[in-house]
């Protein structure tokens, strides 16, 4: 799985990547026999052993394309760099990218499928889409494409790409979008018309394994027409990444024709495989993965065939490609004449083998690894009695599986320049990221999606591995570790935030990700990896450091941070100074930390059961808590109140030199975050850790104004449980009846991220010759922050409503049956915590299922989506969602974080 690279200037830390591996092989053997009943788990058992079962899957990017790794511009202008129109032409440095991509774990070898209707401009060999400057809300990819299926191996795979039969209106979509504000809805793909009339095509690619290193390609595509014929091309294509033109390797690897149907591959490091073409085959063209420069440029060429030969042969008819058949990217050449409401067929089979009948067993192949799916996902849902829901949850953890991609990030590389090539522009050392000169990412990660954030982000990452756990607990683990891997988390113990600002601030979401990760795979198992623990326990400890050193500014518990992911929620960018020698004082930065403290305590006092030497660093936490929850809660020294006594909520606080200090006051989930602080310390383990027992009550006798955060609770004459909060018992319901009114942030989804007050009671904050002002905005954002391509100022995001959701049931878990509230707040009916969590729950699902009217909220107007029996059942996964009508915004292959969606529907029926 870790693949070295050839270089020997790089073989010592290759060698170490290996290592790095092999721990991870060793660690994750575990013996998954008791649970096993389906051949899939059986893969999973074996796949970090004998039989890498995950050395090939779909870890192509879908844009590498406007990314910070492939900008070498002078002023670091990403979107700008590498545009779509240039995309086809140059050899990527640090990745590639492929429609329905496949390659083996470090990329040498890449698969993916090519396809031109024969009215394009372009051959369709990528995903098209608007870069942040070109798109009225950011960026945004304007394809019509779904993740429907995938096992935690890659066994079985299957996706869907829509392709018109007409032109593809590159240019109206970049023009129409170009001429709207940020206050009109971006314009999408459909509202270009080209599908109103059926004229497209369904294409559903599909992916098994006969063994880990035999894999099967199918495409069928369907022309939807009711009447008209068309044509399509299909192209497979294989190709090496560009590994010779940095020329830290000086092997380059060679594909030739060995017979009319078949292509050799040979790769130096990989070995021999054979591309394996079905019938019907038009020709066999090859070119190679080379940057033509002439066409970028305008600088002569070196070398003789290029990336884009295969374009310009087939689009504009030149003699561009290799008719010595061999080089280092080759296509099949499938035309298919489609007629009305029919299909076409072509397959593919890629192995290391020399096979005599590659396409004998073929069918019964896919046949048996769709069926190995459907006893695993079976398993999986065996709870799940809602036949709806059954087939979101597995659309969602079909996006899981799909969304990781090789990352290859070298900075030292990237800032200094590959030897014997063009330098990078000198202000680059001094500019993006060159304070991570340390860091070396060389593996496979889960992404949030690989269009709009084909990169990594810290805390959507900690989210992923929830819903990834529950299939794949040992892959959700060693994502954990990898952020925490020392060439990941930098030496002071930041994690790293994403590539445009490794480092931004990420709220610290990591240990308690870790924490539930554990839980989840002690849960399926019977038994806790208390290595897998420890490990990401000592690697936190430094992160904690980092968090306690660097925005802790006067010592006092009190914590900045900066804008924490929530982008455009305060009236002003909260990552800058608003006044001179200013500080913002943040209610959700301090119970981030706080969050983060009791996560700490409760993984060290499991610890603590098999290594009582832990014991002391539960204390460590637990008086670390304590602290911030008394700065919190005005017991501190400083007196500094986050609490609003007349609102009765939490608010961002700016500290002035002159001591004029100002309450922001701004209702939004900054104020609901204090809830997240919640752990329960039960009786039982107490007692069966004498030491931290004794050093509990001794803080707590000798610092009796601490001792009056911790709330006992239980059977009389047992071990009481202590419920460690920020928040007493009268915070806690005042919050929660703020934030169960509909007039508030209660919406018909799920919880907003700002209350609706600020609909007719907009918060404005006057700063020298202008007034800022935030209000509530349900929708898209009229925002530039951060590129303008999300809103925090109303709608509803899935991961902040999870942790809301997970801290009610915490609540409830310790005062029971006979606490209860109002639900909705004002309607004179009252429930457990528990039942208004399910309730809370099954809004935020109803986002996705069908209404009595037979539509979806999150397709809102779109009537193609709604009603047309092609489209309706496909399930897209949005950034966020529009509070007052559930349609889906932003990013719409989220399923990084909306991907939680399939870990809700888990626990709302187990």
């Amino acid at each position: 799985m870790f693949t070295p690279l050839c270089h020997p200037k790089i073989e010592r830390l290759e060698e170490g990547f290996r290592e790095f591996g092999n721990t991870f092989i060793q660690r994750f053997s575990i013996n998954y026999s008791r649970l096993m009943t389906s051949a899939e788990k059986e893969r999973l058992a074996v796949a970090c052993e004998d039989k890498p079962w995950k050395m090939w899957g779909p870890y192509l990017s879908e844009r590498q394309w406007a990314t910070v790794r492939e900008d070498y511009t002078e002023h670091g202008n990403a979107w700008e760099g590498v545009i779509h129109d240039h995309a086809r032409s140059k050899a990527y440095r640090w990745g590639e990218d492929g429609i329905g991509g496949f390659s083996n774990t470090d990329q040498r070898i890449c698969f993916s499928w090519a396809f031109w209707n024969g009215q394009d401009p372009i051959l369709k060999e990528r995903l098209f889409g608007l870069t942040g400057n070109e798109g009225n809300h950011g960026e945004d990819v304007k394809e019509l494409y779904y993740y429907l299926d995938s096992t935690p191996t890659h066994s079985y795979m299957k996706m869907l790409y829509k392709y018109p039969m007409n032109e593809y209106p590159y240019a109206k979509l970049v023009d129409e979008n170009g001429t709207r504000s940020r206050k009109e809805r971006e314009y999408e793909l459909l509202d270009t018309g080209i599908f109103d009339q059926d004229e497209y095509f369904d294409v559903f690619l599909e992916y098994a394994k006969n063994t880990p290193t035999d894999c099967l390609f199918k495409a069928t595509a369907y022309n939807r027409h009711s009447s008209l014929e068309a044509p399509l091309y299909i192209l497979p294509t294989v190709w090496f990444r560009n590994t010779w033109s940095s020329r830290r390797e000086t092997v380059r690897p060679r594909l030739f024709l060995k017979d009319p149907h078949t292509i050799q591959v040979d790769h130096h490091l990989l070995g021999t495989y054979y591309l394996y073409l079905s019938e019907a085959l038009e020709e066999v063209i090859f070119t190679d993965n080379e940057t033509n420069r002439e066409r970028l440029y305008g600088i002569k060429n070196s070398a003789t065939h290029f990336k884009d030969a295969f374009h310009e042969y087939l689009v504009d008819g030149k003699d561009t490609i290799n008719e010595k058949q061999f080089g280092t990217k080759s296509s099949g050449v499938y035309r298919l004449k489609l007629p009305a409401q029919s299909s076409g067929t072509v397959r593919v089979r890629l192995s290391n083998e020399p096979l005599s009948d590659p396409f004998k067993d073929f069918d019964e192949i896919f046949a048996s690894r769709l069926t190995d799916a459907d006893e695993f996902y079976g398993e999986i849902q065996e709870k799940v009695d809602h036949e709806e829901l059954k087939s979101i949850q597995r659309q969602a953890f079909a996006g899981m599986m799909w969304s990781k991609q090789f990352y290859y990030y070298n900075m030292q590389n990237w800032l200094l320049g590959d030897p014997g090539r063009h330098d990078p522009p000198s202000n680059r050392k001094h500019g993006r990221n060159k304070e991570w000169m340390h860091l070396f990412n060389y593996h496979v990660i889960s992404m949030p999606d690989k269009w709009e954030y084909p990169w990594y982000a810290a805390w959507d990452l900690a989210f992923h591995c929830l819903p990834i756990a529950r299939i794949d607990p040992e892959f959700a683990k060693n994502q954990l570790l990898l952020l925490l891997n020392e060439r990941y988390q930098h030496p002071n113990g930041q994690i790293p935030a994403y590539e445009w600002n490794f480092s931004d601030v990420n709220p610290p979401v990591h240990a308690w990700a870790v924490l539930r990760v554990y839980q989840i795979d002690k849960e399926q198992r019977g038994k806790g990896d208390l290595e897998f623990l420890q490990k990401a326990f000592n690697k936190l400890i430094i992160n904690f450091t980092w968090w306690v050193n660097r925005k802790d500014e006067d010592g006092n518990n009190l914590f900045e941070g900066g804008f924490l992911g929530l982008d455009n929620i305060g009236v002003f960018d909260r990552n800058h100074q608003i006044f001179e020698d200013s500080r913002l004082e943040q209610a959700d930065s301090t119970s981030w930390m706080a969050m983060f403290a009791l996560n700490m305590m409760k993984i060290s006092l499991d610890l603590a059961v098999e290594y009582p030497v832990y014991q002391d660093m539960s204390i460590k936490f637990f008086e670390h808590f304590l602290y911030i929850s008394a700065a919190m809660n005005e017991m501190g020294e400083h007196h500094i109140d986050l609490w609003d006594v007349d609102d009765e909520f939490y608010y961002d606080i700016i500290r002035r030199p002159d001591g004029q200090d100002q309450r922001m006051k701004v209702r939004s989930m900054v104020g609901l975050i204090p809830l997240y602080a919640v752990e329960i310390l039960d009786g039982e383990a107490y007692a069966k850790l004498p030491e931290f027992r004794k050093k509990l009550d001794f803080l707590l006798t000798e610092r009796p104004q601490l001792a009056r955060l911790v709330s006992r609770w239980g059977v009389e004459g047992k071990d009481h449980n202590r419920l460690l909060s920020i928040l007493r018992v009268h915070r806690m319901k005042r919050i929660l009846q703020r934030m169960l009114d509909p007039e508030e942030f209660l919406s018909p989804y799920g919880i907003r991220a700002l209350s609706k007050y600020h609909e007719e009671n907009p918060y404005e904050f006057p700063l020298e010759n202008e007034v800022l002002r935030i209000e509530y905005l349900p929708g898209e954002s009229d925002s530039s922050f951060f590129g303008g391509n999300s809103n925090w100022r109303g709608p509803v995001w899935f991961p902040v409503n999870y942790l809301l959701l997970e801290s009610m049931m915490r609540f409830d878990q310790f005062y029971g049956e006979g606490f209860t509230l109002e639900y909705p707040t004002g309607a004179n009916e009252k429930y457990t915590l528990k039942e208004i969590t399910e309730k809370v729950t099954w809004r935020m699902l109803e986002i996705f299922l069908t209404d009595k009217h037979g539509k979806r909220p999150v397709y809102a107007h779109h009537k193609k989506l709604q009603e047309d029996p092609h489209f309706k059942d496909y399930i897209l996964f949005y950034e966020y969602f529009h509070a007052d009508s559930g349609e889906g915004l932003g990013a719409s292959h989220q399923t990084g974080w909306t991907g939680l969606v399939a870990e809700m529907i888990h626990r709302y029926y187990n």
